[in-house]
């Protein structure tokens, strides 16, 4: 039994990751234009294992692999062959894998990101898109059957802002033996996701349907912390374990491009807590959040050692 079936199973939560571009913006990256840290699974494919590399030395159970702007028709538009793209999303979860098995343990989560995240317009946060959820479902299924065959753990479906987008990925796991999934929703408050469906209805949908015995968590992404304790009690309601995973706490400042406020990663750590006592079996951090945010996070859930019970990969 792996560390996400012993946390849904009652046992110590999942300590997940950090920001990924974050880090790569640390590091002195320039993660302009549309396709962000993806562009560095061809350029620089170091980078992104050092990524790994320090959350998993931070405490880090599970590596989220770069595959969240990997969009097929977004690599193919700026130059790269169909199969070349192919090669790019599996080679996001090879990376992952790799530096995993160079630490000597964890599990890699294949990165699903949202429509939204591949158009680069901000539209993962509203999901004012257009496409339907049938729409949805083909254009996420060509990367989902890579992604699904490329050996990760699990897939992170992420940063989903629309209930059609929901549905879509819900069917495509469903529909495919032998995945692991969870889905984490964008939120604009504390009840609704970014197109103002209710969580909790949604989620109550998701249980009911052919997914759900392949869905390890569904919860919430990107997001304020302040939103997540109500956020988390909404999914639990439906009977679902939850995965929490919200920004820093900053706020981007759209007309300035800038983030604002301040984030502390000692606060971020206790309200981790919070989070899972609401309901969260997996935990982490998004944007803003670096490798000390995850070590406070550890820290707080776990007392800075190994959770009880861990087997490795």
């Amino acid at each position: 039994m792996d560390r996400v079936a012993q946390a849904v199973a009652g046992g110590p939560p999942v300590v997940l990751d950090g920001g990924l571009a974050t880090l790569l913006e640390e590091y002195g990256y320039d993660l302009s234009g549309g396709l962000w840290s993806a562009r560095l699974l061809a350029e620089d494919p170091d980078a992104i294992r050092r990524v790994h590399r320090a959350y998993f030395e931070a405490g880090a159970e599970v590596a989220t692999a770069a595959g969240y702007q990997a969009g097929v028709p977004a690599l193919v538009a700026r130059g790269w062959s169909r199969p070349e793209a192919l090669g790019l999303v599996r080679r996001s979860v090879e990376l992952a894998r790799a530096e995993r098995d160079a630490f000597g343990s964890g599990l890699v989560a294949a990165g699903v990101g949202p429509y939204g995240a591949a158009l680069a317009d901000g539209s993962e946060y509203t999901g004012a898109y257009d496409l339907d959820e049938d729409g949805l479902y083909a254009w996420h299924r060509e990367r989902w059957r890579v992604l699904a065959d490329a050996g990760a753990d699990l897939l992170a479906c992420e940063t989903v802002p629309s209930a059609a987008e929901a549905r879509a990925l819900a069917r495509l796991v469903g529909e495919t033996p032998g995945v692991r999934a969870w889905l984490s929703l964008s939120c604009r408050d504390g009840e609704r996701l970014g197109d103002g469906t209710p969580v909790r209805g949604l989620a109550a949908e998701l249980a009911a349907s052919g997914a759900a015995g392949r869905l390890v968590a569904v919860g919430v992404n990107c997001t304020a912390p302040r939103f997540v304790p109500d956020l988390v009690r909404a999914v639990a309601a439906a009977g679902f374990p939850a995965v929490a995973y919200p920004n820093s706490g900053e706020v981007w400042d759209a007309r300035a491009r800038r983030w604002t406020g301040v984030s502390e990663p000692e606060e971020f750590g206790a309200e981790a807590v919070r989070w899972h006592r609401a309901g969260a079996v997996l935990v982490g951090g998004c944007c803003r959040t670096g490798p000390e945010h995850i070590r406070s996070v550890r820290r707080h859930l776990h007392g800075g050692g190994a959770p009880r019970g861990s087997e490795g990969p």
